[in-house]
């Protein structure tokens, strides 16, 4: 009996400290998330008003500072380059053409040193720095990655770099040597170095951004993935199959600026770097691999899939880093926090007021987030404004308890600020920043001046005005915003692109040259007629069977081999996007066809905002074009022909001079009016409708007028299929009697119209010295041309202009002609996101293949 109570007691002892060891284990668990938490987040401390100090305040030289101005690149001594180029653009761009190879680093027995067991070099003063590049310097290739802090910054900075070559592995304090970090710019801009990295896109901006350091000669093992068809591309992926390492990826959004760093940061750093030459070496091995087995069948001409590899990784060379800005700070963050989290339907009051008080909120935010150097999540998140917006606390104290998370000290600090901006529904923006501006001048000094927001403060107390288009209340700018809101949605829905517009499908050459990318259209186009062979499925690439014409490489055409993103070019918006010609069509489609085949050059995708932006500056430019030549526009009278001769003007401007005795009236006029008399004629006031009906008067030469004869103005300038669809919408009759009717023409070409007659209307085209004798001044010939007129459109316009270039210039005007409208629309949008290879000086001249779809004696 008491041997199995012992044994109990035993059991028992035993199972307690099962659970304990388990408890024990659970509870530094929990100790260490909240250690990685603190260190993560690293909340500054409040005393006397002062925040926490952060590494890069002792940063003494800022390239990319907070203000509102754009970022300043590189301007190289040696070439003279402007700062809005790329800095090394003719080295990558020889790059682009002749790709390098990748040099061979595996050692004699076939392996490259795996083991991470060694030591490595920390390095941290300026003589390390210029040590490292001179051994660098010596070097074939090298790997490296970058570590980067963006949680309590307003930019981001690069707070680790990592290089390692075949023999060593360097971590280099990019915080303790931010300010001598160029030493190593000419290391990375040497093109006959390789640099190896893996998703290089940010980590070249970053470097741009932070030390002016542009990367010449790159390899992108992620690409080289892309090539492959890999079932992923992840460096973690990667590590794990080429070199049986497990990484933990949760470590990459650690509190990188924390000095010293842990044990286990380290390895994490060094292992991103160290394996990656080796992993390069056997994606290299494979695209070479690819190549032999891929293009047997070609008469020994082999596709080059390494070279593709590295093109694809240079291209991502050319980015250059743009700060993102907005005309008033905050908007997109307003407009996108109220559609996320107010679905529901409100009266037309409140979302006025909820939409100007979230906007308020987020441009403190901004501002607030720019002096201190923060990250808005930091600051304020998107849930709090929310909230704040909704309940609008009465006192400060209310603020914490509303919010939902822990205040930050900046919202701490301008707890009385916050307060008045949420109370006083009256408060103009202008006012909040003043009251801003005064806090950072208080002698607390609760928002301490640094080479991030030094820029800022100087351009919000001189000239505020300028950098702020705030002509518009909070209130009033946001009702206006609604007001809009459901009529650009709607736009939206009916016109952007209903699916990706790039495929990004590549052809090449049966020497493994890329000829172009290109949507399956036209891939299948090829494969449908025997002229080309399929290698590749995702993302589908063919292979020509015959010697393309020309190519774009020598053509000087580099933007046909560049990869697209279906985004907006100007502000990258991705949900939305709709074709923008550059070039208007009302000029292009009159282009000769060798200087119109390369149409897919100025043909961008843009948002419904940047496309409004950029048809304004076209707009303005096609007045002054029509200023230049001497072309006007529009058709600036119309009238209804009867049975009698009609003369009506065409111009700029009325002209006051033309022989129709102020009769006729604008065509847009006309039908405006038409329709409004139709559907309101008997409800509007009596005398807006006598105003409306003088104007339809005019154009049937001052007689009284019928529901018929309305009816008849709504049609004026479409062609059939304008007036079914009008007519069915509209349930409006459509056996109208259209008679038929001449032109009269005198100062323009006498081929403006020849062919079957469908008008009911009749046009001249007059200037101040026409002749009433018809018989020496006028032409008469069939009105063909009106027929296809859109009311809305420019009539003969750019047919007139074009023939004008060609007639004086030749060739060489039509495409100075085109650099002008791409200057234009460039100076318009300053677009941060166009493919690469596009060039305002973009020469569309080409000869055309027997196989081309644009050859008119094409064989297939």
């Amino acid at each position: 009996m008491a041997g199995g109570s012992r044994e109990k007691t035993r059991a028992a002892i035993v199972v307690a400290c099962f659970v304990a060891a388990i408890s024990g284990a659970i509870l530094l668990r929990r100790l260490r998330k909240r250690s990685r938490s603190r260190s993560r987040s690293r909340s500054p401390k409040i005393g006397g008003g002062s925040i926490e100090e952060k590494p890069q305040e002792k940063f003494k030289r800022v390239l990319a500072d907070n203000s509102y101005s754009p970022f300043k690149h590189l301007k190289r001594d040696d070439k003279g380059s402007p700062t809005e180029l790329h800095p090394y653009e003719e080295e990558i761009t020889h790059l682009l053409q002749n790709p390098s190879v990748l040099p061979d680093f595996v050692s004699d027995n076939g392996n490259v040193p795996l083991d991470m067991s060694g030591s490595y070099t920390w390095v941290d003063t300026e003589p390390q720095l210029k040590s490292l590049a001179g051994i660098l310097s010596g070097e074939k290739v090298f790997a490296v990655d970058t570590e980067q802090h963006s949680f309590r910054s307003f930019l981001g900075f690069t707070a680790l770099m990592q290089i390692s070559t075949v023999k060593e592995d360097f971590l280099i304090d990019t915080i303790a040597l931010h300010d001598v970090m160029d030493i190593l710019r000419p290391v990375f801009a040497d093109p006959s170095i390789c640099k190896v990295f893996h998703g290089a896109d940010n980590d070249v901006i970053w470097l741009q951004r932070d030390f002016h350091i542009y990367v010449v000669n790159m390899f992108d093992t992620a690409k080289a993935c892309e090539i492959l068809s890999k079932p992923q591309k992840s460096l973690a992926y990667l590590l794990e199959v080429y070199c049986g390492v497990i990484t933990d990826k949760t470590l990459q959004r650690e509190d990188w600026r924390i000095r010293p760093l842990s044990m286990e940061m380290i390895k994490y750093a060094r292992c991103d770097a160290h394996y990656l030459l080796y992993i390069a070496n056997c994606l290299s091995s494979e695209l070479h691999s690819k190549n032999t087995s891929e293009t047997s069948s070609f008469s020994g001409d082999k596709l080059n899939f390494f070279f593709e590899a590295s093109r694809r990784s240079n291209a991502v060379c050319m980015q250059l880093y743009t700060k993102e800005t907005e005309p008033s700070p905050g908007t997109s963050a307003a407009t996108s926090i109220f559609s996320r989290t107010f679905n529901q339907k409100l009266d037309l009051a409140k979302v006025s007021e909820l939409k100007d008080i979230i906007w308020k909120l987020c441009a403190w935010r901004d501002l607030m987030a720019r002096i201190h150097d923060e990250s808005l999540r930091y600051v304020l998140s998107d849930q709090s404004i929310s909230a704040l917006a909704v309940k609008l606390p009465k006192v400060p104290q209310q603020i914490y308890g509303t919010m939902t998370e822990s205040p930050s000290p900046i919202v701490v600090s301008h707890i009385d600020e916050l307060h008045n901006l949420l109370k006083n529904s009256n408060l103009s923006i202008d006012d909040l920043f003043d009251n801003i501006l005064e806090m950072r001048l208080d002698p607390v000094g609760c928002c301490p001046l640094s080479a991030y927001n030094y820029a800022l403060l100087s351009q919000l107390s001189s000239k505020r005005g300028d950098m702020f288009n705030f002509s518009l209340s909070g209130s009033e700018k946001v009702a206006q915003t609604g007001s809009k809101r459901a009529s650009r949605e709607l736009f939206i829905k009916k016109f952007s692109c209903k699916s990706p517009v790039y495929h990004n499908c590549r052809i090449y050459a049966s020497d493994g040259r890329l000829l172009c990318y290109c949507d399956r259209k036209k891939l299948e186009w090829y494969l449908q007629r025997d002229l080309a062979k399929m290698v590749e499925n995702d993302p589908p690439a063919i292979v020509l069977l015959f010697e393309p014409k020309g190519r774009p490489d020598d053509e000087d055409n580099d933007f046909y081999i560049q990869s697209k993103r279906n985004i907006c070019v100007s502000c990258g918006e991705e949900k939305h996007y709709i074709r923008y010609r550059i070039i208007p069509s009302c000029y292009r489609m009159h282009f000769p066809e060798h200087l119109k085949s390369h149409r897919s050059h100025d043909i961008v995708l843009l948002c419904v905002d940047c496309h409004e932006k950029a048809h304004k500056a076209a707009e303005r430019y096609k007045r002054k074009v029509a200023e230049e030549f001497g072309v006007p526009l529009f058709v600036q009278k119309i009238v209804d022909s009867g049975e009698e001769k009609v003369i009506a003007s065409i111009g700029l401007t009325n002209n006051k001079n033309s022989n129709d005795g102020g009769k006729g009236v604008s065509p847009l006029h006309l039908r405006t009016a038409a329709m409004a008399l139709l559907r309101h004629g008997s409800s509007m006031p009596s005398e807006r409708r006598d105003q409306l009906m003088e104007t339809v008067k005019a154009y049937y030469g001052g007689r009284e007028v019928s529901e018929k004869d309305l009816e008849s103005a709504l049609l004026v300038g479409m062609n059939p299929n304008e007036r079914r669809r009008f007519g069915k919408k509209k349930g409006l009759p459509l056996t109208l009697d259209y008679k038929s009717t001449t032109l009269i023409k005198n100062g323009f070409p006498s081929n403006i119209g020849n062919g079957e007659n469908n008008g009911h209307n009749n046009i001249s085209y007059s200037d101040n010295h026409h002749n009433n004798d018809s018989s020496e001044a006028c032409e008469v010939g069939v009105l063909e041309s009106y027929r296809r007129l859109s009311l809305l459109g420019h009539g003969p316009h750019g047919k007139l202009v074009v023939e004008q270039l060609l007639e004086k210039y030749g060739d060489e005007g039509i495409l100075q002609f085109c650099q002008k409208w791409r200057e234009v629309f460039v100076e318009a949008l300053q677009p941060q996101f166009l493919p690469g290879g596009w060039n305002i000086k973009h020469s569309g001249k080409r000869d055309f293949g027997d196989y081309s779809v644009y050859n008119p004696t094409k064989k297939v």
